[in-house]
């Protein structure tokens, strides 16, 4: 793989560079446990000399005519499109990711770069009345200036792209830190598609670092103006708590619980199919994946014969196999994790309809029912193949269930009324919900986010204006004001 020998970097004002840390990141493919690069890690003081880069050269691309900004994301699509296999073969190796997940995130990441040209040209000011005569009010549509953005593992190259392109369209420079399991398609391999389309040096800059050796400098750096973290709850408070203590906005798209609901009129094979895909695409490690599967007791019979035979034909393997559905999870950390998790339910007395064995990072599907309503499962996020199959009696406890949990981020309803659907979902707190689809989705142009413990702020489409620029009211004053001494 070309990239994981030539993009071992840091990549700071334009330049390809060596960390000057005294350790290295090892990135390593966690199916076969390949070892498929070593990078030096980046100190606190690149994380100040990749701030002060992106300081120098934002206020000349703020300044440049939109028009011109937006050639660069033309550029940037076209080089993904052309690159496509070797992204591919790429994201199979660092993240585990299977052919299906590749096509999943490279489309969405073509998509956001589609939206980006278009949201050069999208800020708009505004002329506002006064009660003062002869006064005129102008609001200005301005970048924050620098962003910093902290992307996961399980989509990396799709949700660095996700902020770092809008921050960029619309006039700001940034600093990107990639998580340290996939530094590549995170970090590196976006700031390699940039530097070839054009985008004039230290607007992009990626530092390759950890915070066992940086602590909270890109946090705490004077520099930025605002935050963008995608990741776990417990991180995102502490992101949230450092932003707020230094007056930076933070954009927080945190964890889900999401629950997949099915009413007693569903389409049954078509939710079985839906909640499948929900909850064990790339072996669940998505946060708006369906932890929690709802049926109706009219129906949970025969939902749950239909949902656990599909599972049962789920391939899991070797990812760069076209046909294998369910790869391995990011590291043995989380494949122990999960493990366990599943172990421990059962033996708190849930009842395994599958009960997945592992093979290092290969953790197979688990299906469990019976749960006590406080089982400690219910509450939380797993990320991994685990489907919790948990009965209701009627809409109302559908809804008290799907609620009831500390996140708020997607959800789906399954039901042959859809104005139905839509009343429930209503009821359900949580950013984003679907009817009779799967809880899994992202679009350009509608605000992505969740509530309660899933974060704050919205992405996509106009969000991303309120995320990455600011308002700055300038008064004219047309005559003589009177004033009272």
């Amino acid at each position: 793989m070309s990239f994981f020998t030539e993009l071992a970097q840091q990549y700071i004002d334009g330049e390809w560079r060596s960390g000057s840390g005294s350790w290295d990141i090892i990135d390593f493919n966690p199916y076969d446990g390949e070892k498929l690069a070593s990078i030096p890690v980046a100190t606190a003081a690149e994380v100040d000399q990749a701030y002060r880069a992106a300081e120098r050269a934002q206020e000349a691309w703020a300044a440049t005519n939109p028009y011109a900004r937006r050639l660069v994301f033309e550029r940037a699509l076209r080089i993904i499109e052309d690159r496509e296999q070797e992204i591919t073969e790429t994201i199979i190796a660092e993240l585990g990711g299977t052919h299906l997940k590749a096509a999943f995130e490279l489309h969405l990441a073509k998509e956001f770069l589609r939206e980006a040209v278009q949201l050069s040209l999208r800020p708009e000011g505004r002329i506002l009345p006064s009660p003062v005569d002869g006064k005129e009010n102008r609001v200005y549509r301005l970048p924050v200036g620098v962003v910093g953005v902290i992307s996961p593992f399980n989509f990396p190259f799709l949700l660095s792209i996700k902020s770092v392109a809008p921050a960029l369209a619309l006039g700001n420079a940034v600093v990107l830190k990639p998580h340290q399991n996939t530094p590549i398609c995170g970090g590196s391999l976006v700031a390699k598609v940039f530097e070839d389309a054009g985008l004039p040096a230290g607007l992009l800059n990626v530092v390759i670092t950890d915070i066992a050796e940086i602590g909270d400098a890109l946090l705490e750096h004077p520099v930025p103006k605002a935050i963008s973290f995608t990741g776990s709850d417990k991180v995102g408070r502490h992101v949230a708590t450092v932003c707020a203590a230094n007056f930076k906005r933070a954009i927080l798209e945190l964890g889900g619980n999401s629950a997949l609901i099915v009413l007693e009129d569903a389409d049954i094979d078509y939710a079985v199919d839906a909640a499948v895909f929900s909850r064990f695409v790339h072996q669940g490690q998505v946060c708006m994946a369906a932890n929690r599967v709802l049926v109706d007791r009219k129906v949970e019979k025969e939902f749950t014969e239909k949902f656990v035979a599909k599972v049962k034909t789920l391939k899991v393997g070797d990812p760069k196999d076209p046909g294998t559905h369910i790869g391995p999870l990011i590291n043995s950390t989380q494949a122990d994790a999960v493990t366990a998790l599943v172990d421990q339910t059962v033996e708190a007395g849930a009842t395994a309809l599958l009960h997945g064995s592992s093979e290092g990072n290969l953790v197979r599907p688990s299906v469990l029912t019976g749960l006590e309503a406080d089982s400690p499962v219910l509450q939380q996020e797993i990320f991994g193949p685990v489907a919790l199959i948990v009965p209701f009696d009627g809409e109302d406890e559908a809804v008290r269930i799907a609620n009831d949990t500390p996140y708020g981020l997607s959800g789906a309803v399954h039901t042959g009324d859809i104005e139905r659907g839509v009343r429930i979902a209503q009821r359900i707190n949580t950013g984003m919900i679907h009817i009779n689809d799967s809880t899994v989705h992202d679009e350009p142009i509608v605000p992505f986010g969740g509530e309660k413990h899933s974060g704050s702020g919205r992405l996509n489409g106009e969000s991303m204006i309120e995320a990455f620029t600011t308002q700055k009211w300038i008064s004219v004053q047309h005559g003589r004001s009177q004033f009272p001494f």
